[in-house]
């Protein structure tokens, strides 16, 4: 239990969501959960607003201060707002978030696939002025499942969170309050698209869901993280991995880059999730699931987002990216969208037309400074 609680407003009703508003709340933070189900919610509040979050130590039952479908309820003066939602969900919500944010505030898109800045943006288009600030990280800082529909299985946390801010002016004040939600894990890694480029989701995902196409549509059920990952599509991965580090580096970023071949290893430097996460993660049997591949988040948030923000960024360092490319390519023929046209690019975000000088100068201080 935290000596120093504080309030969190968690946005989103899926598994990261219900993860994180059940973690908060065990560590004693006061959380209001947003969700735009108004049957979900109401169906929450008769069971008196409780999450049972079940970890290795067991099962903990944790009250939230507040479950509502009004966005404006759950945000007015929390300190921390934790949006874990699909990147996806992201444009609908910064719509929605943009008018209601405070001075002080800190929106945590954990990743973010670049969203920091598509909700900064938002808030700056809608005449919001107020001093807000927005960061990611590389990956979701929980491995967790629900399990019917107030419960969530929390198989790891992440032990190491690369976060970038922005605007990166304001990185010392989010930095401080994020830290208080996740106390000995965040590491600074620069500005927001440092941030986003540690994400681990378009690295990881693209290969296992294109290249286990042929059983996900065969089987009923299908882990990709245990017979879906043999040798061969690992050393895809660090390939299409060592295009983001180079990304990365052409931009002026420096080490750690998080490799993700550090998911896998069992010596050497720390991944996010620590030691032996994978092992756990497959031994938990939470991903031996059903996924329609035209449909899943796999595909549509890290494919069709994530690898099209990775090419743009690509572009801007003047870095070749050609596995990026071709998992995009493969994910728009299944598909039948195109990727890269229709995904998420600097543009799309609002750092479209600007040279890497004038993109800089936005990650640093912000949109209209």
């Amino acid at each position: 239990m935290t000596d120093s609680p504080f309030r969190v407003a968690v946005l989103g009703g899926g598994n990261g969501s219900f993860a994180a508003a059940g973690d908060m709340a065990l560590a004693g933070h006061e959380v209001r959960l947003w969700r735009r189900d108004k049957a979900a919610v109401a169906a929450h509040r008769a069971a008196e607003n409780r999450i049972t979050v079940r970890d290795s130590k067991g099962a903990h039952d944790v009250h939230l201060s507040l479950v509502t479908d009004d966005l404006a309820e759950a945000v007015a003066g929390a300190e921390l707002i934790l949006c874990p939602a699909p990147a996806t969900a992201q444009p609908d919500i910064a719509r929605a978030l943009a008018p209601l944010l405070t001075d002080g505030q800190v929106v945590f898109l954990p990743p973010g696939t670049l969203g920091s800045v598509l909700l900064a943006k938002a808030q700056h288009d809608a005449g919001n002025r107020a001093a807000t600030a927005f960061a990611e990280t590389g990956t979701l800082p929980w491995l967790a499942r629900k399990h019917g529909p107030h419960e969530v299985t929390i198989s790891v946390r992440a032990v190491r969170l690369p976060t970038g801010v922005f605007p990166l002016s304001r990185a010392e004040h989010a930095l401080a309050v994020i830290g208080r939600a996740f106390p000995g894990a965040i590491e600074p890694c620069g500005d927001a698209l440092s941030g986003a480029l540690m994400n681990a989701g378009c690295i990881i995902h693209p290969p296992l869901i294109t290249m286990n196409a042929g059983p996900l549509e065969h089987f009923p059920r299908w882990d990709i993280h245990n017979e879906g990952t043999q040798p061969a599509i690992r050393r895809v991965t660090d390939r299409l991995d060592a295009e983001r580090i180079a990304v990365r580096a052409a931009l002026g970023y420096g080490a750690p880059h998080f490799p993700l071949a550090d998911h896998y290893a069992t010596e050497g430097e720390e991944w996010m999730y620590g030691r032996k996460s994978h092992d756990q993660l497959v031994e938990s049997g939470d991903w031996r699931e059903h996924i329609v591949l035209t449909e899943h988040r796999y595909m549509l948030e890290d494919t069709r987002l994530g690898l099209s923000l990775l090419v743009s960024a690509a572009a801007l360092a003047g870095v070749e990216t050609p596995l990026a490319r071709a998992f995009a390519a493969i994910g728009s023929a299944i598909c039948g969208i195109d990727f890269l046209r229709d995904g998420r690019d600097l543009g799309r975000v609002g750092l479209g037309g600007l040279d890497r000088a004038g993109v800089q100068a936005v990650l640093r201080t912000g949109f209209g400074a």
